[in-house]
């Protein structure tokens, strides 16, 4: 059985002390591709370093809401880095993570906006898709969606478990990714979402080193995990785990690879 986590962070620095070992392990546990996602231009170097380094390895180049400037010219320069870094390596396959970020930044929303929609349209000059962070912006990032086209479409990673959010992205063309949440005790509708997305859209992720699935949750996250991530869509799905693995496996990459 292989498995493919569609977005993980092993640039981090929770990963420093251990990786190379990590890697191996993470090979010898049968996931056979992972993508390593850039968020902020830092980021996406080392994911772009890591990508060419580990074959089964690859990554994206983005800034994500929580990682822009706090002025436009200083957006500009990131932005022009991000497509070098995203032209200089065939493994980037996407321009993200990207997005929308309520939560933790509510002050600076229409420079969000302003990043988001310069990146969709690097992507969109790149012919690359996009991966998508939302959080507490769902109308914002749906309406932005549906006023600029983007032509390879994309995935709303670690998608938030909001059924207007996945009934308009689903319609809209783009993939679910789903990650630890889903398996958490208090997650009220993951089974309803689960059962939303259709087997041909859904993706599977760890967004390690956070949100451990359980039974690992409160530890740091790795992409051994995302087998926890298959298993419940496995059973929500009424799929055996390898049927689940197999899918998701096919889907990313149908988008990435």
């Amino acid at each position: 059985m292989e498995l493919f986590d569609s977005h993980a962070h092993l640039d981090d620095e929770k990963f420093d002390e251990d990786r190379e070992i990590l890697v191996e392990e993470i090979r010898k546990a049968g996931i056979t591709k992972l993508i390593s996602a850039g968020y902020s231009l830092e980021g996406s170097r080392r994911g772009k370093e890591l990508a060419e380094k580990y074959d089964f390895i690859y990554t994206t180049a983005g800034i994500s809401p929580n990682d822009i400037p706090q002025t436009q010219e200083e957006l500009w320069i990131m932005l022009e880095e991000i497509e070098t870094i995203a032209k200089q390596s065939g493994k980037v396959v996407a321009i993200g993570e990207i997005g929308l970020d309520y939560y933790w930044n509510d002050e600076n929303k229409e420079l969000q906006k302003l990043a988001f929609e310069k990146q969709i349209e690097i992507a969109n000059r790149l012919e690359l898709p996009i991966v998508i962070h939302a959080r507490e912006a769902v109308m914002d990032t749906l309406a932005i969606l549906k006023q600029r086209e983007v032509l390879k479409k994309g995935v709303f990673h670690c998608c938030p478990l909001n059924r207007e959010l996945v009934k308009e992205a689903l319609k809209l063309g783009f993939y679910i990714s789903f990650a630890g949440p889903i398996t958490f005790k208090n997650s009220k509708n993951a089974n309803e979402i689960i059962e939303m997305v259709p087997n041909d859209r859904m993706l599977i992720e760890t967004d390690s080193p956070y949100l451990s699935p359980e039974p690992l949750r409160g530890r740091r996250n790795d992409p051994r995990n995302v087998r926890f991530v298959a298993q419940k869509v496995a059973e929500v799905k009424g799929m055996t785990l390898e049927e689940t693995a197999k899918i998701t496996y096919q889907n990313a990459e149908r988008l990435f690879c």
